[in-house]
Order: C-alpha cells, then structure tokens, then sequence
C-alpha cells in the first residue's frame, strides 16, 4: 500500500532532478530530450503530489515528518532538512506541482522559436518550482528560508532570461532588490523568534506561544509585545515577496520575462510565499492582533490600489499583473482577519484562473507576433477561439462573477472581513469597490482584445489559433477556473474544513469568524456579486456600447488619469527619495573618498619619495662586486657598533 511519506518527498524533488538533468545536461542530451524528462519528472511530481495530499487527508494524520538529512549542526543549534507533510503544506504541494507542470508543458510550444538556449530556461522554471516546493514543505524556518531566497534567486533568473534586453535585467535587478529589502527584516523576525524560544522548529515553537504570550521588549523608550513585533518583521518579508503596497514595485515589472514566467510567478510560486507565511505562521499570528489589523489594512489598501492602475493599463500582461496585486490584497485581507481557510481558498482558485489569464494573454501576444498592446488589438476572437474561450473562463473567475471559482473565494473573504468588524470593515468596504473594478477592467481587457473592430488590420490578418502545446493547458486550465471553488468549498471553509485542516491552520479561541459566516444576512452577501455584474456592466457600455466614453473620460479628468497610468507614482517617487539621493551619495564616495582621499593619499605619498626612490635605484648597478663590497661595508659597521656597546 502507498504511503504518504514517499509520494510527498518524491514530489519535492522531482523538479530538482529535472532542473539538473535540464542545466547541466541539456546541450549533452539535447534540447527535445531535456524538455522531455523536464516535463516527465514535473508530471511525476504533480502526480505524487496530489495522491500524498488524497492519502493524508484520508487517513486523517495530523503531521507527518519526512527525515532527509541532519544538515546544519552547530554547538547546541540544530537544524535538520525535514519535510512536513500536513494540510497545509499538502495542499500547496500539490497546487504548485500541477500548475508548474501545465506552465512547462505550455512553454514547449510558447519558446518554440526561441535562440536563447532553451533547456537552461526549463532548468530555471523546475528550479523555481523545487524552491517553492522547499517552502511549503519546510519543517522548520531555517528551512523555509532556504526557499523563500531560492524563489527569489530563480525570480531573478527568470525575469532577466533575456539577458540582451535591458528592460529585462533592469527588472530582475530591481525584482531581487526589493525583496532583500524585505527579506532583512524577515531574517530578524526569525532571529527574534530564535531568541524568544530558543528553536527554529514549527512544533516547537507553536506549542511554546501560549507561554510568552506576555513577552515584551523596550523599543524606543516604548514597551511593545514581542509578539507584535516578530509579527510586523515576517509580515514586511510577506509583503515583499507578495508584491504588497509599499513593496510592490517590483512585480509589474516582472512581466519583461516570457509569458510563462509570469504565470508561474503570479499563480503558483514566488507570490503566493507571503500568504502560505502567515497560514503557517497562524499559531503566532492569532496573539498578534495589531500585527493582524495592519495586516488588513495593508491587504485592502493594496487590493484598491491595484485595482486603480489596472484600469487604465494598456500592457495586456501589467493588466493582469496589477489584478494579482489586487487579489493577494484579498488574501491578506481574510489573513488580518483570522480567516486563514479563506486565504487558501482564494490561494487555491486563484492558482488556476492567474494561471489562465496569464497564459491565455502570452497566446494572444503569441499569435500577434509579440505585440502586448491592447489598443493595436481588436475584433480576434474569431482568429483564436480557443484562447477567447479561456480567457473568458479566466476573466470571468478574477471577477467574482458566479458560480466562477472566484466568487466562490472572493466573496467569502469579503464576508469574513464585515464578519471579523473592527479594522475589517475597511477591509469590507474596499473589497466590494475592489469587486467593482475587477470587473470592470476584466471586461475591459476582453472587449478591447477580443471585441469590436481590429485597430490594426496588419495584426489581425496575420492572427493565428496557438498550437495544442499552448491551447491544451488553458483548456485543463479553464477545468480549473470554472469548477475549483465549487469543489473545493466543502473542504477549505465549509462543514469539512476541520477535518480536511486537521489542526494545519490555528484559529484562537476568540476567532469565530468561520463559522459565523452562514449567519450573515442573505442580502448581505449579495453585496460583492451586485459590486461584480455592475462593473461588469459598466465595461460593456463603455468599450462596446459606448466605445468613445473612456477616451472623453480620460480628457475630462486627465490629472486623475495620469495619476493612474503612472501607477500613484510610486516609482518616481522612490527614485526621488532613494534612487537619486543614492546615486549622489555613492559618487560622492567614489570620486571623494575613493579617488579623492585613498588614491590620492597614495599618489601624494609617492610623489613625496619619488626623489628618493630615483637616487635608490641608481645603486642597483647589476655589479656582484660592488654588491659583495657593501655587504661587507654594513657587517663591519655592524660589528664596529656591538664592539662599542657591548
């Protein structure tokens, strides 16, 4: 009989023998060879994946450890590499395996005509997945962390596979960047965490919490929980790696890599570490509740934001880019609010509708011949029909619009955040204006790609249906965007959540959001599906009823819409405040301390003994005799001064 343990371990580090085999081996084997045993090694794994979580919730194991090695061992501190096999960590296995797989099988035919060696960027979208893999199913945080900078190193990689592209590598410096900004403050969030319980180890810890619950430091001339603070430090790192406002700067940018980049950045890996952070990290969180308000208010904040700049985007991708900004506001919203199950849920859904959008948006630019701007688009939904289709099962799904598997999702955590009250009727509010523009730029996006006349006929003449590489996994896809939410319910946050959770998530005992929200108001609850079709039905009158309304809107309120098309100008105003102040200061010390003051000392010194130095060399005469003369001279000088000191 199949156990559990071998099938998860096997899941874990199936991609990283593929992204050896991939990355060392490709040119040996070959190109076809290595994209093949990349895409079988990715099949295995999601197909171990998903029997290890099918097995576990059966039998109904709370934890299971899967031993692979001691690995850092130092005095008293030890650290081993252990795989941790619960709900939690079984469910983002499973997600991450069969959606990375679907990406890889879509690369095949989205990198076909690719002249940059294509078995390296298989090595680097398996590498990716593998880190991801040692995240979520780390056992302990020394362990996540090796994740959570493995995802952010293969970021890198990815973002900037292009390396002869300059937007390319700028984006991926600037990705990696910002998320170490991030990271440091995470790094001090575990070291505290070390320091208050003297483990690394999740069990450990967990079962500590309830003891120092009255911990504090002196901060400041201020006493603050240490709870807070350790909660507010891995919250930045969250923020950082899930593109939240402040730190999120980076992930627009991010859409300079290939398309399936993109998708798996935004759906399965990369993005998503932030909210499986604070599920894991429940235990804590829950004696945390400023940590949980700020949470929340971050959450909404971004999910308004982004929602805003999506409007108005003419990139297809950073359209779809800012929509995941937006949705993981969602999640950190249902976080803050002690609704870690919806957060998975929406996790979960949203996996498979991002992953959709994103790969239904690289066919359309596939069949463009790499054109990403919507207003040279138009009229092509009889020249990619298949891609219509998806996009609109997608589109559909991001907007909440039922019985899509994001409303599913979506309009639980908008219940949960009036549920939880106090900070969560910002969140509340937000969510449901937020469902209003999702819709309406969803509709947008559709109406102008898809509908009307083409704007540029060159385009939609040569516009062509993608190739079943491409179109296959948006079909399995779209499965998933139309039908996860309904089947997934049940176990996630309906009656048999605790039993498919099994202790994975913590809620405290004065949470009682989940199960308070069957007992809302039936037209309550209504509120985000009305939001939803309005924005809906505000896109339609404006791009295809009344196609000049947005352009006129644009005219009347142009501070507004630039405002917007600059993204709040957030990237000018980091430039102003970080950027440039930087740059000045790092030409100061170039040209001021470096040359100014050390090379300069140094050439002053020089030309001080230069004089010296000339008459000096004048005595290197070559001469073994005059050598052997002034030695001889220096030892009877030399014997002379001891025969008198003596």
């Amino acid at each position: 009989m199949l156990s559990v343990a071998p099938l998860f371990a096997t899941a874990v580090f199936a991609p990283l023998a593929g992204a050896v085999i991939s990355g060392l081996f490709g040119r040996v084997i070959g190109t076809r060879p290595a994209l093949v045993v990349s895409i079988l090694l990715m099949l295995v794994a999601s197909i171990c994946g998903v029997a290890a979580l099918w097995l576990g919730v059966a039998s109904g194991s709370p934890t299971i450890a899967v031993p692979v090695s001691s690995w850092i061992q130092a005095g008293g501190f030890h650290a081993p590499w252990q795989l941790r096999f619960d709900a939690l960590s079984g469910s983002m296995v499973a997600m991450v395996t069969v959606v990375s797989t679907l990406i890889h099988v879509y690369s095949v035919g989205y990198m076909n005509h690719e002249t940059m060696p294509v078995p390296r960027f298989f090595a680097y979208l398996s590498l990716f997945s593998f880190a991801m893999l040692m995240l979520v199913s780390s056992d302990n945080l020394i362990q996540l962390f090796f994740g959570w900078e493995g995802v952010g190193l293969c970021s890198y990689l990815l973002i900037g596979y292009w390396y002869d592209r300059p937007n390319a590598t700028r984006a991926a410096n600037k990705a990696f960047v910002v998320n170490r900004i991030a990271d440091l403050f995470f790094m001090v969030g575990i070291a505290l965490l070390f320091l208050q319980f003297g483990t690394i180890a999740y069990d450990n810890i967990f079962a500590l919490v309830p003891a120092h619950a009255d911990a504090t430091y002196h901060l400041f001339g201020s006493t603050l929980r240490a709870y807070e603070v350790i909660g507010v430090l891995l919250f930045i790192g969250a923020m950082g790696k899930s593109a939240q406002l402040f730190l999120h700067t980076w992930l627009p940018d991010a859409m300079e890599g290939p398309t399936p980049v993109s998708a798996l950045i935004h759906a399965a890996t990369m993005v998503t570490a932030g909210v499986f952070l604070l599920a894991r990290m429940s235990p804590l969180i829950e004696f945390a509740p400023v940590t949980k308000g700020i949470v929340v208010l971050i959450g909404a904040s971004t999910c308004f934001f982004a929602a805003t700049v999506g409007l108005v985007q003419p990139d297809i991708k950073r359209t779809i880019a800012y929509s995941t900004c937006s949705q993981l506001g969602y999640m950190f919203i249902a976080s803050g609010c002690g609704l870690y199950q919806a957060s998975m849920f929406h996790l979960m859904t949203h996996a498979f509708f991002k992953a959709l959008l994103f790969l239904s948006a690289g066919s359309v630019i596939h069949a463009l011949a790499g054109e990403q701007d919507m207003f040279r688009m138009g009229g092509l939904w009889r020249k990619v029909p298949v891609t219509y289709v998806a996009m609109w099962c997608g589109s559909l799904a991001l907007a909440g619009i039922p019985p899509f598997s994001g409303w599913w999702s979506k309009d639980a955590i908008i219940d949960g955040a009036w549920v939880a009250g106090g900070i969560g009727y910002y969140g509340w509010v937000l969510g449901v204006v937020t469902a209003f523009l999702t819709a309406l730029y969803s509709g947008r996006l559709l109406f102008l790609v898809f509908h009307g006349s083409p704007r540029d006929a060159h385009l939609a003449a040569h516009a062509h249906e993608s190739p079943p590489a491409i179109t296959v996994p948006l079909v399995l896809l779209s499965l998933g965007a139309v039908f996860a939410g309904w089947l997934l319910y049940a176990a996630f946050i309906g009656r048999g959540q605790a039993g498919f959770w099994n202790g994975a998530i913590f809620s405290g005992e004065d949470n009682h959001v989940l199960a308070r929200l069957d007992q809302l108001p039936f037209l309550l609850t209504l509120v985000p599906t009305i939001a939803a079709l309005a924005g809906a039905a505000t896109a339609w009158f404006c791009y295809m009823a009344r196609p000049a309304v947005p352009a006129a809107l644009a005219i009347r309120f142009r501070p507004l819409y630039l405002f917007l098309l600059n993204k709040w100008y957030f990237d000018e105003l980091y430039d102003a405040i970080l950027v440039r102040p930087y740059a000045v200061l790092a030409r100061l010390l170039w040209h001021g301390a470096d040359e100014g003051i050390i090379d300069g000392s140094s050439a002053g010194l020089a030309r001080l003994t230069a004089g010296g130095s000339v008459q000096l060399v004048r005595i290197q005469t070559g001469s073994i005799a005059v050598y052997a003369f002034t030695m001889l001279i220096g030892l009877l000088t030399l014997t002379s001064v001891f025969l008198v000191f003596r």
